[in-house]
Parts: structure tokens; sequence; C-alpha cells
């Protein structure tokens, strides 16, 4: 009879994969709030340096919350930079000298983030009003270059490039080409694009929410008019970079793309479908829009090209096609439905006289928006990272290679599980009670340690008992 324990550490494939898509999957929210937060806070600042008292309260409240998101995203970033070399040693002993220079890179940019962060949060009050709000320029570079080298490490794995593979051994590594791979581009503007929409539609229906609730006040207006001025620009971008996207996977990486649209066979002047499930061998109660080429047209610009299908390779080099087409599938409806939203917006604050603080219903939309944002986001990376199996590193090596032979990866898993629900929780306990002093009119705590802030003035040197009294 076979024990328990040996069962857990039979195949340490499906935990170790569940455990990357945990830790991924929850750390990318907070990457975005690194990414995009620091932004928006400047706005505030330098606006609130102009007279605005009320954006500068608002900068300040932001500051102390991006300093809580970023002591548990450091938490969650360290976990992972572990688990690549835990989880999957295959990938780091054969290609970490071609990947490392990324990841080195990215290591600085995060401490010299933490750094300024720490500036910013606690210099209040005490660095000069227009050098303060300077020390969120050097955050938001270390934002953009840190996670450029991570999603240009993601993008090489779909696109590798900067070495020679003799014997199954890299040689010539070129790091930096490594870096600046054919998809790096493109993966990072869409995911850049995605931190703004997923930070600004977060933040925005916050204070919607507390808008339908009666606060009609300076602060929650400027919560939700400062990051919609952020999503404004960003959700119309982002279907054309997803559009450029698409076509760079039509050419090489051909599988990935006709699992997302589910097409079995290859087709010329391919139609393009809608909706509808994967069956196990063809796509089932989709909408196919009746104009013929359209797909085609889409993936590569000529009406009459031929869009590969799945039935091109054999079916143990396919991606599990039903995660695949699901996940597209939810991330361009609820992107749609954004880019209608912000239409909405758009159509509101031009052509009516009042204003979108006036419709109940769009603020009502944008309560929603919050949530439908990460989905989207988060349905897009397993759009990423689904679609390219069963490669670790496209068409050089599997996952199942990659993976390591170590046991009792399903307990590690659990740990995880309760460590990150636990940082979850603490977070938000920690937010919800600034916040709730916020709204009783509190600005800042007490120092436990500190002295009390009715101590009055020091005695002076004069007044002073002699030391010797002191001593007895």
């Amino acid at each position: 009879m076979t024990s328990w324990p040996t069962v857990i550490a039979t195949d340490a494939l499906l935990p170790a994969r569940n455990q990357m898509a945990l830790s991924l999957g929850w750390h990318i929210i907070l990457a975005c709030f690194g990414i995009a937060f620091p932004a928006m806070i400047f706005v505030l600042h330098r606006k609130g340096l102009a007279g605005d008292a009320m954006a500068l309260e608002l900068a300040k409240r932001w500051s102390k919350v991006a300093g809580v998101l970023f002591a548990i995203g450091a938490v969650s970033g360290t976990i992972l930079s572990f688990e690549l070399g835990l989880l999957w040693p295959g990938l780091m002993e054969t290609y970490g000298d071609v990947v490392g220079l990324a990841f080195a890179l990215e290591g600085i940019s995060f401490f010299v983030e933490a750094i300024f962060l720490g500036i910013y949060v606690y210099g209040w009050g005490r660095i000069p009003g227009r050098m303060h709000s300077m020390m969120l320029i050097p955050i938001m570079m270390a934002g953009v270059v840190g996670s450029f080298m991570v999603v240009s490490v993601n993008a090489w794995m779909n696109a590798p490039t900067g070495f020679r593979l003799v014997d199954g051994v890299p040689t010539d590594v070129d790091p930096v080409a490594a870096i600046f791979n054919s998809a790096a581009a493109l993966q990072f503007l869409h995911m850049y694009l995605a931190a703004f929409m997923v930070v600004g539609f977060c933040v925005a229906a916050v204070y919607a929410k507390g808008w339908l609730r009666g606060r009609h006040d300076r602060i929650h207006r400027l919560g939700i008019l400062v990051p919609l001025a952020f999503t404004a620009v960003a959700t119309p971008l982002q279907p054309v970079v997803g559009h450029f996207a698409g076509q760079r996977l039509a050419s090489e990486q051909p599988i990935k793309l006709a699992a997302m649209e589910g097409l079995a066979e290859s087709e010329e002047r391919a139609r393009l479908e809608l909706g509808g499930y994967w069956d196990g061998e063809k796509l089932v109660g989709a909408v196919e829009v009746p104009i013929d080429g359209l797909l085609s047209v889409i993936a590569t610009n000529d009406p009459n090209a031929t869009v590969i299908g799945l039935n091109s390779v054999p079916e143990d080099e396919r991606p599990p096609v039903g995660i695949v087409h699901i996940a597209f599938q939810t991330m361009v409806a609820i992107g749609t439905a954004l880019v209608g939203l912000m239409a909405w917006a758009g159509w509101r604050w031009r052509w009516r006289s009042d204003d979108v603080f006036d419709s109940r219903w769009f603020l009502r939309a944008l309560v929603a928006s919050g949530p439908a944002a990460i989905v989207a986001m988060e349905t897009g990376w397993i759009t990423t990272e689904v679609g390219r199996q069963p490669w670790i590193v496209h068409r050089l090596l599997r996952t199942e290679d990659a993976v390591t032979d170590a046991g009792f990866i399903w307990i590690s898993l659990a740990v995880l599980v309760v460590v990150y629900a636990g940082m979850t929780v603490g977070a938000t306990l920690v937010i919800r009670s600034m916040s709730r002093r916020w709204q009783a009119g509190e600005h800042d705590l007490e120092s436990p340690y500190g002295p009390p802030s009715d101590i009055g003035p020091m005695p002076s040197p004069s007044d002073a008992e002699p030391v010797a009294t002191v001593a007895r």
C-alpha cells in the first residue's frame, strides 16, 4: 500500500505549476501599483504644490498606501526569486547565464525604488516641497526598468535569443540581446498599459464607491479624476498594442494564436469566431463574424493569408486549448467593456451639461471596473503562460523537463497559500484602518515609542536640576 507522503511526493509538475501561478498571479497586482501608483501620486503632489491643499493631502495618503503595498510586494517578489531556482532548476541551470543580467538589473532597480520610496514616505514635513516631489521620479524610473527586466525574461521564454545552442549547452551568450529579444518591447508595453489600467480603475473604483455613499468632497473628486486621466490614455491604446502583439504570434508562435482563437485546422481566408468553448477537438458555440478573411487580416494584414491551426503540430506540442481560449476571450471581452466605459465618460464630459459624477450608473460601472481590470490582466497572463505550453522556453525546453525532482511541493504550495492569505488580510486591515482614520479627520498617528505631542518645550540648561541631584 502506497503511503500518503509517497503520494504527495510522486510528481512535482502540477504543484510546481500551481505554486508558480499563485505567486505570479498574486505578485503581479502589487507590481502594477509599483509601476503606476507613483506617477499618479506625482501628479497630485505637483498639483498640491501649486496651491491645492486637498491634492497634497491625497498624495500623502496614497504614499502611505504605496508603502504598505511595497512592503508586502517585497515579500512576494523575494519568494518568486527563490522559486525560479527551487521549482525550475532545469531552466536556471541551463539558461541562467543568458537571463541572469536581467534579474541582476531588476534587483538593483528594486533597491533604488525601496530607497527613494522610504525617503518620500518619511520626507513629509522634512524635505522642501519641490525636492520632496522629485523623489518620485527615481521611483517611477526604477519601476519602469525593473518591470521591463522581468517582462523581458518572460518575453525571452517566448522568443529565446542571445546564445547559440551547442550539444544542448548555450554558448556565445549575449545577455543584452536576450533582454532586447523580439517579444520584449510589445510584451512590456502591453503590461505597462495594463498596470495603469489596473491601478487607475481600482483606485477610481474605491472613490466612486465613496461618492455613491454621499462623500461628495474634493478628496473623492480627485480620487476619481486623477486615476481616470491615466486610464483614459492607457485603455484605448491597449487594444492597439494587443493587436500588434497578436501579429507577432502569427509569425513566431502560431500554435499559441491557434489556441487563443480555437482554430483546429489551418485556414486560408480564416473567419473570426467569438466566444464558444473547446470540446477537445473543435470550438463549440462560437459566434462567427460573417466577414471572409477577417482573422487573416487581423493576424497578418492579408485577407488571403493562411492562419496556422492546431493540426499543424503533434498533439503533445499543443497547449491546453480550453484554458487558453477562455482566458483570451475573457481578457478581450473585459478590455472592450473598459474601452466602452472610457468612451462613455468622454461622451458625458464632452456633450452633456453634467459630468460623470451626476450619473450613478456610470459610478456603479466604475466600481465594477476595478475588479474587472484585475481579471483582465490575470487572464492575459494565463493566455501568455499557458499558451506557451508545453514549452518553458519556446521550442527548446519543455516544462516537464525543467521542473524539480524534489518531493513535497504540495506542502510548500499549502504553506504559500497560508502566507499569501495572511499578507492579504494584513494589508487589507492596515489600509482599511488608515481609511477609517482619514474619514474621521485624523492625519497621523503618534509614534508608539516617541514623546507625546503635548510634551511642550524642553527646559533650558539653567533650569535643569544639577547632575548630582538627578543621579541621586
